[in-house]
Order: C-alpha cells, then sequence, then structure tokens
C-alpha cells in the first residue's frame, strides 16, 4: 500500500499539511466515497479514453472549493459523461490503480474494475440539491 508521502512524490498533487504523511492508501475495489464523490461499482461499457499523465479532474473546485483529481498508475481509462448525475466511467486495468486526489481528503484508492463515478445529492425540503464539499 502506498502512502499520502509516496503519491504526493508520485504525482505532484499536495494535500492539507494536517493530514498525516505516514498514511497508507488502501487499494478499494467496492463502493466508496471521497466528500462528494461516489465511486460505484457498475456493469458498464469500459472506458478506453486514458487518463493522462497530469490526471483528469472529475469534479472542478468552485467558489473556493477544491478539486476532486483523478490520477493513474498503470492503464486506467475515464470516459466523461454529460448528462445527470453520472460524472463518467472509469475502468482500471489489472495491475493499475487509480486514485482520487483532494486536499482535504488526501488520496483514495481505486482497485482493478469498472465503476461510475457520481456526484452525491441531497434532499431537502423543496429540492434536490448537489452535496457541497
Amino acid at each position: 500500500m502506498p502512502t499520502v508521502e509516496e503519491a504526493i512524490a508520485a504525482f505532484g498533487v499536495t494535500v492539507d499539511p494536517h493530514l498525516d504523511r505516514q498514511a497508507d492508501i488502501p487499494i478499494l475495489s467496492g463502493l466508496q466515497f471521497q466528500g462528494d464523490v461516489a465511486v460505484i461499482p457498475a456493469e458498464r461499457t469500459p472506458s478506453r479514453t486514458p487518463v493522462p499523465a497530469g490526471g483528469v479532474a472529475v469534479v472542478r473546485g468552485e467558489a473556493g472549493a477544491n478539486t476532486h483529481l483523478l490520477l493513474a498508475t498503470g492503464t486506467v481509462c475515464y470516459t466523461p459523461d454529460a448528462f445527470g448525475t453520472v460524472l463518467g466511467v472509469l475502468t482500471v486495468e489489472e495491475g493499475a490503480t487509480a486514485y482520487l486526489a483532494h486536499p482535504e481528503h488526501a488520496f483514495s484508492g481505486i482497485g482493478p474494475g469498472t465503476y461510475e463515478l457520481r456526484r452525491q445529492r441531497e434532499q431537502g425540503d423543496r429540492e434536490t440539491r448537489l452535496v457541497a464539499d
């Protein structure tokens, strides 16, 4: 398992100073969340668009919020989805790992499989809205 410090060195993405640099980053292949982004195993057509070395912003920070950045080691592909609550389809090949990086949440490791990345929503009294990170 890589540590936060190793991921910072590998990807050049920093996290908030109070986060433990020696913490392990578990590599999970089931349902997981990072702030307002859900990683959901899915039976979908695999993505074939490689994640570039600099990563892909799956949720861009707005009004002072931080970006959720998708990064990869090995063959990892991501296809954005322009409609609905699905942000896109992520496919992590055997032997590869995807990471979601966020300054306040550090890194989440995603193991082999195909996933939907989704924004969380919450139901208010009169409306449904995106969860703010």
